[in-house]
């Protein structure tokens, strides 16, 4: 049995709300609206992890400094830590919690659109949404797929840049000097053009609308302020 299948009674309760979208307009919208309902619920969450990683890069330069004040003392160093973030009413697991509690909803979405059912077998301009890009047999749905991976990519170059940048400024912020083992972080950014080649169509569509909801959130919540170099979970 899957892992997943514990969600089973949501994924259920996904594709009955998908399927009565799917009455009222195509099913590849439908999945749209429906992606974009469910991102709409958790931009609250959203907005309390863009806080606590606030938090965090407001105080990096103060937790550098008592790194190297406290180097090779890491009990003094804790209890110095825990002083600061007392001090700044702050948390350096702020932020991580609302992340975490997003992981079950994505996981229902992606059982939704990769496990065979009734929605699969609908189209996208001729394209079964239940289709992979290793079974396409024709020009034209493989021009479907490569417009889906061409946004998908568009909206990875997006992070990309803004994790470069991020990245860059960081160590400026923090005092220290930049960390050749993580200069691979932002290229994680195109990440998800690979999967989306695993998947089905409709999970495509999915992981398409997602990201760019996800670029354009972050975007908006950072505004004025360079964000983790990490790229945000779809």
């Amino acid at each position: 049995m899957s892992l997943f299948a514990v969600l089973d009674p949501a994924v259920g309760l996904a594709h009955d709300v998908v399927a009565a979208l799917a009455q009222l307009v195509p099913t590849t919208l439908a999945i749209v609206l429906f992606t974009v309902c469910v991102r709409l619920a958790l931009h609250p969450l959203a907005r309390a992890a863009a806080r606590g990683e606030k938090a965090r890069a407001r105080l990096a330069p103060k937790v550098s400094e008592l790194n190297r004040k406290h180097k090779g003392k890491p009990e003094k160093l804790q209890a110095a830590l825990a002083e600061l973030y007392k001090e700044e009413k702050a948390s350096p697991f702020a932020g991580c919690l609302p992340m975490l509690v997003q992981i079950p909803f994505f996981s229902v979405m992606y059982r939704l659109f990769t496990t065979p059912n009734d929605l699969l077998g609908h189209t996208l301009f001729g394209v079964p949404l239940g289709l992979h890009v290793g079974g396409a047999q024709d020009v034209a749905q493989w021009v479907v797929f490569g417009v889906l991976y061409a946004g998908l990519a568009a909206v990875g170059y997006v992070n990309f840049r803004r994790a470069r940048r991020a990245q860059a400024a960081a160590p400026q912020q923090a005092g220290q000097a930049a960390q050749p083992a993580l200069a691979f972080m932002p290229y994680l950014s195109f990440g998800t053009v690979l999967f989306a080649a695993l998947v089905p169509l409709a999970a495509a569509v999915y992981l398409l609308t997602t990201s760019a909801w996800s670029a354009a959130e972050r975007a908006w919540l950072h505004r004025g302020a360079p964000v983790p170099a990490m790229p945000a979970l779809v």
